[in-house]
């Protein structure tokens, strides 16, 4: 949902950097800007250093039907998969100021009673629909538990993600993008009053066809998504009789898709999540725009099987599927509308990255 830390997202050096960076580790400091150090001399105390990863994830169906008090009356459904695009979280001895720092960080801090440095970094825009903000709380959180020896589990860090951005942030959102961070892969998420996740187990047939079968386009339009999930609910609570149809069907829809990756039906997901937009659309004004009507448009003349925005939207990114021996004429027809970002499937989750001294 909406981003709380602010980042410069460079897109013209972006993939070079994101795939150099992924592909070799030992290259983090220049993640985090940081010059190689010296090594320690006698004189020098070892500084410890903490980073933990969390990846972002593409909304496939169901968005929506996550957002109390939604979920908890009527129930929902959400089917997405987390890609290998990720915030970081660096933690290092020290000490950070809270006022000076973004509403995050130091509500993390806060709630985990340590104050120590904090930098995090994002390998993909901000305010993209992805849930950046919730990739960030997720790798935060699990590098401040790792660094006061606290275990930490999965669905906690979730759940510790979402009353921040709740609570002490005052976002409106729901609980997908926290799960997607923590859990990593092909999920189905129910939600009542309580989550139950359930991961989708995907061949290596499906993972490829999944990732070649699929456009992400970064459309460079910026997001106010707690606005609209507030208008959303709003309408919502007033019964309006089209978005309650909508939200039931995209639910819908959502269980749809689950069954079709488990049986490694790429193309109907694409379908699935095509009559998905025109639900999610009706739902408020703002969250189609005219360029990403347009995406859809081209999309769906070039012969693609489905497009929609991620997250909330009003802006951010369309994820296109399409048939495998239409994807080059996709990309051709769309690229002059966004910034095509290459991606791959995550499986971890958030993780501990690396515990050193230096």
């Amino acid at each position: 949902m909406r981003d709380c830390f602010e980042e410069q997202w460079p897109c013209p050096l972006w993939s070079a950097r994101h795939r150099a960076a992924d592909a070799d580790r030992t290259r983090r400091n220049y993640l985090f800007r940081r010059s190689k150090p010296s090594p320690p001399s006698a004189l020098q105390p070892l500084t410890r250093i903490v980073i933990a990863r969390a990846p972002v994830r593409v909304d496939l169906g169901g968005g929506w039907t996550d957002v109390p008090p939604y979920c908890e009356r009527e129930g929902g459904f959400v089917c997405n998969v987390a890609i290998d695009l990720y915030a970081r979280a660096q933690v290092t001895d020290g000490v950070t100021d809270l006022e000076d720092q973004s509403p995050l960080i130091a509500a993390a801090l806060k709630r985990a009673g340590v104050n120590v440095r904090v930098a995090l970094d994002s390998g993909f825009p901000v305010g993209a629909g992805l849930g950046g903000s919730s990739a960030a709380s997720a790798a935060l959180l699990t590098s401040l538990r790792h660094w006061i020896g606290e275990k930490w589990e999965r669905a906690e860090i979730a759940e510790l993600g979402r009353r921040i951005e709740v609570e002490d942030l005052g976002v409106a959102g729901g609980r997908q993008d926290h799960y997607a961070a923590t859990h990593g892969g092909a999920l189905a998420l129910t939600f009542t009053t309580s989550t139950a996740v359930r991961r989708i187990r995907l061949d290596g047939g499906t993972r490829r066809a999944l990732v070649e079968q699929s456009l992400l386009i970064y459309t460079g339009e910026s997001r106010i998504s707690g606005d609209t999930i507030t208008a959303v609910l709003g309408a919502y609570e007033r019964r309006e009789r089209s978005v309650t149809q909508a939200l039931a069907r995209m639910k819908e829809l959502a269980r749809a898709m689950a069954t079709s990756l488990e049986r490694g039906d790429v193309d109907a997901v694409g379908k699935l999540m095509g009559e998905h937009w025109t639900h999610q659309r009706s739902l408020h004004p703002t969250i189609p725009t005219p360029r990403i009507d347009e995406i859809v448009r081209r999309a769906r003349s070039t012969g693609g099987l489905g497009a929609k925005a991620l997250g909330a939207s009003g802006g951010g990114c369309v994820l296109v599927i399409g048939r495998v021996e239409r994807m080059n004429a996709l990309r051709d027809e769309l690229r002059d509308l966004g910034t095509i970002l290459p991606f791959g499937l995550d499986d971890e989750g958030v993780t501990i990255e690396s515990d050193t001294a230096r």
